[in-house]
């Protein structure tokens, strides 16, 4: 018997186009699910989708728009029929000497990372509340919002807010039967890092890749993650089996950080 934890279940993942967001695509549907890409570059996503097959759509979705935010829901709805999984992943990174963050950084961050996952999960916990079937919400936290970090103020404080956030919507819709939950990934290797790496050796005076390699040193697991390291703890929290989970963030990260 081969046994898919997610048949007959419908996701969206927001930012999939590529990265994180793409092996939560390609794991869900190998776990039977039919899934929604929304991501603001759709050229990238529509190739994505394409690539995974008849079980995945592309539909273009900026999360700082409420009207992209709507209109990417009720498109999914229309073509899917529902949405049972909402993976909030699309987010940015940036880094700064506390004397140099500008507000113009300060607010795209959060516009991205903070209100698109708010609002995009208002909007899909209405259809589910709607529905009356219950779903799952699965929010992108990470390491960095269990602590402060020099330069990344930012980006740390709007990844706390993401715990936050997951604990106060868990608790408020759970009574719908909708779980709420967030994964919290340590530091994962992909094409992203490349943008990470970057602004530490431009603010620490570090060679290329130099950061890399001293991340990854200090990871108990030894060595950085990938993001198929992620994709079991999403399929988890989205299935049957986290059904009595409610408001939690669990730390994926090789060991970096115990709570």
């Amino acid at each position: 018997m081969n046994y898919k934890r997610l048949e007959g279940r419908v996701a969206l993942i927001t930012g999939a186009a590529r990265g994180i967001g793409r092996s939560f695509a390609e794991r869900y549907i190998a776990e039977g699910a039919k899934v929604v890409i929304g991501d603001v570059n759709i050229e990238r996503a529509e190739e994505t989708a394409k690539e995974l097959g008849e079980n995945c759509i592309a539909l273009s979705l900026d999360v700082t728009k409420q009207d992209s935010i709507d209109t990417c829901v009720t498109e999914s709805i229309a073509r899917m029929g529902k949405i049972d999984i909402l993976i909030n992943n699309a987010a940015l990174f940036s880094a700064a000497p506390t004397v140099e963050i500008e507000r113009k950084d300060f607010d795209k961050l959060y516009a991205v990372n903070v209100a698109g996952s708010l609002f995009t999960a208002q909007a899909v916990a209405k259809h589910m509340i709607e529905r009356g079937e219950g779903g799952k919400i699965i929010n992108m936290a990470s390491q960095a919002g269990r602590r402060g970090e020099p330069l990344v103020a930012v980006y740390c404080s709007t990844k706390a807010a993401i715990i936050s956030l997951t604990q106060s919507l868990g608790l408020d819709l759970i009574k719908h039967g909708i779980n709420v939950n967030a994964i919290s990934p340590g530091v994962v290797d992909g094409e992203h890092w490349d943008i990470v790496d970057a602004f530490f050796a431009k603010y620490e005076n570090l060679q290329p890749g130099e950061k890399k390699k001293q991340v990854a040193k200090g990871v108990p697991h030894g060595r950085m993650g990938v993001a198929e390291d992620l994709t079991g703890m999403a399929v988890f929290l989205a299935s049957s089996d986290a059904d009595y989970i409610v408001a939690q963030t669990y730390n994926v990260d090789g060991g970096q950080w115990m709570s």
